[in-house]
């Protein structure tokens, strides 16, 4: 718009036109000759089309200032709209400049360019606005899978929140946002751990894994990464349910193939198999002596692998009913070696002759058989381990009673003495067996007092080869004392002999004795003395389950060592066979002459 002074000046200017146009106007209507009425005709023509040019240009001017007027307060209000929205506040923004101090098209142009610049903060705002919204309607529907009535909600009350854009709210989207994000990502990695839990479990059980999770959802198995993992409440649940079922599965069939392996193992043992052929099985064999949660081998629990033990189960009780006969047998033949070295009399119900009778006639059928030898074998075994210290005694006690049988035989040899090769040996162990033999009666008095308190302990007496061993001990410790005061009464016998051969030979001089025998050899080999040093004789056991005090019996050795059972010591029995006591002779030979020699004589003292 004109500034004042430029108005007038072209005002004047224009009066100046007009009037040099009125008077040319006027000089030429003086040449025509109008006349005056016709002349303020015009002129009032004239003056009236001026007027409407004028009117028309005001009305123009006008509608532009009315127009500029809106203008200016349609893009302050939209300035007020975009700070208000932006959350932005300034007070030295344009709009709020003195509004007499400028025109309105200056102060259209003064607020143009923060309009643009609001319009440009507003797009880039509304796009993160947009960026946020968008992922977090698609974490919330993953969250919930995908529900609709959920979707909408969230798309509405993000499309009313349009209006306010301050980066307050902007933060409490991205707030929200993070929070969707970390649950996304905790629920993710739980959706994870099952699949992997589940996998792992399909894997051990040989279930097909694609098919078993695609029952729960089917973006937990795909083949393309179009669809995200679905990790709705409803797949966790899904999952978890899942889980607990493949679990319980695991445990019958883990349970089920313990039972079928256990059938194998007792089958094997039963039939001696070849290491060989277990070896087919040591996989299965391996798994079932672990825990059930520490399973993870492949296939291991499927149904072929259940399966083909079954089978082999199946095939080894066919094979064992057709030798069920001969595993009787071979079993109460391991029953009857353990007993005889353990020294327990075996249970006569299952003997091999009334087994044998039993299976042939069909009147019991051959498992419960084994399963009952099987039960006396552990009985024995459960038996002899509370027998061990007592068994060991008696070990300790028969060798005692050996050395004294070699000492004996020792001491009637009359070229012991003799500085012959190993004689210097024999010296020492005579020493050694005398150490020994002195003592056994302590181990004898030992040996009884342990055997009562186990007898006190088992309520049950303790048996040796079916004899009660307190028997036996006693037995041998009374004929012991016999022994000694036979060998006293012998030893004052032959004092008096020799006392009186002494006087007889003051009276009629000295005559020769005929020669006496050193020594008498039973059959069996053992020594027995003349008399002079008798040995005292050790525990033999008549037949089984006699405890008649005055047989006693003398031990007898295994010529082998050997250990059965993996405690048991060289075991020296009380033989079955019957023997006598080892006579003590009361006289030898030279004594029964003199006797007689004595007697015949009139001043004998042998003389009644």
């Amino acid at each position: 718009m004109l500034e004042v002074g430029n108005f007038n000046a072209l005002f004047f200017q224009t009066n100046t036109t007009c009037n040099n146009l009125l008077r040319e106007l006027q000089q030429i209507w003086v040449e025509i000759g109008e006349s005056e009425a016709e002349k303020d005709k015009m002129l009032m023509e004239l003056e009236k089309e001026c007027l409407q040019i004028y009117q028309r240009k005001v009305d123009e001017a006008a509608n532009s200032k009315a127009r500029l007027h809106q203008s200016v307060a349609a893009i302050e209000a939209e300035v007020a709209s975009l700070m208000a929205a932006l959350g932005v506040l300034n007070i030295n923004s344009p709009t709020k400049v003195d509004k007499s101090s400028k025109s309105l098209k200056e102060k259209l142009a003064a607020v143009t360019p923060l309009v643009e610049e609001l319009r440009i903060q507003k797009e880039e705002r509304m796009k993160q606005f947009s960026d946020i919204k968008a992922q977090i309607e698609k974490i919330s529907g993953e969250i919930s899978g995908y529900s609709e009535h959920l979707n909408k909600g969230m798309i509405s009350s993000l499309t009313l929140e349009e209006q306010d854009l301050t980066l307050r709210k902007l933060n409490e989207y991205q707030t929200h946002l993070r929070t969707l994000q970390k649950e996304k990502s905790d629920r993710l990695n739980k959706v994870l751990g099952y699949v992997n839990e589940v996998h792992t479990l399909c894997g051990v059980l040989g279930v097909d894994f694609s098919q078993t999770v695609c029952e729960v959802h089917p973006s937990l198995h795909r083949t393309d990464h179009e669809q995200s993992t679905n990790i709705s409440d409803n797949t966790l649940e899904g999952l978890d349910n899942m889980i607990q079922k493949l679990k319980t599965e695991r445990r019958a069939r883990f349970q089920k193939l313990k039972d079928v392996v256990a059938s194998l193992f007792e089958l094997w043992n039963l039939m001696d198999t070849p290491q060989e052929e277990r070896t087919k099985f040591g996989r299965v064999t391996y798994v079932v002596r672990s825990s059930e949660s520490n399973i993870t081998e492949p296939g291991i629990l499927s149904t072929e692998t259940i399966e083909q033990v079954s089978a082999e189960v199946e095939s080894l009780s066919k094979l064992k009913a057709s030798k069920m006969k001969e595993l009787v047998m071979k079993r109460r033949s391991e029953l009857e070696d353990l007993c005889r070295i353990t020294h327990i009399q075996p249970d006569t119900s299952t003997s091999a002759e009334k087994s044998s009778a039993l299976i042939d006639s069909g009147l019991v059928d051959p498992s419960e058989l084994l399963a009952n030898i099987e039960m006396q074998i552990n009985k024995i075994k459960d038996e002899a381990q509370s027998r061990k210290d007592i068994m060991d005694r008696i070990d300790r006690w028969l060798s005692a009673c050996e050395e004294e049988n070699w000492l004996e035989e020792y001491n009637l040899d009359e070229n012991r003495y003799s500085a012959g090769r190993g004689g210097h040996v024999n010296l020492k162990r005579a020493e050694r067996a005398r150490v020994t033999i002195n003592k056994i009666p302590a181990m004898v008095d030992n040996l009884i007092k342990k055997t009562l308190v186990w007898e006190e302990e088992t309520q049950k007496s303790f048996l040796y080869d079916g004899v009660r061993l307190v028997n036996i001990l006693e037995d041998y410790k009374l004929t012991r004392k016999q022994q000694e005061e036979e060998k006293k009464r012998y030893r004052d016998q032959k004092k008096r002999q020799d006392l009186l051969l002494t006087q007889r030979e003051s009276i009629y001089g000295s005559k020769p004795s005929p020669r006496r025998s050193s020594s008498f050899r039973k059959p069996n080999g053992y020594s027995i003395s003349n008399g002079n040093g008798s040995m005292p004789p050790t525990p033999r056991r008549s037949s089984v389950g006699t405890t008649t005090p005055d047989l006693l019996l003398t031990p007898r050795s295994y010529s082998g060592h050997h250990r059965q059972n993996g405690y048991f010591k060289e075991v020296r029995r009380l033989t079955s066979t019957p023997l006598n006591y080892v006579a003590i002779q009361k006289e030898d030979t030279a004594s029964t002459t003199y006797t007689s020699i004595y007697s015949s004589e009139p001043d004998s003292p042998l003389q009644g």
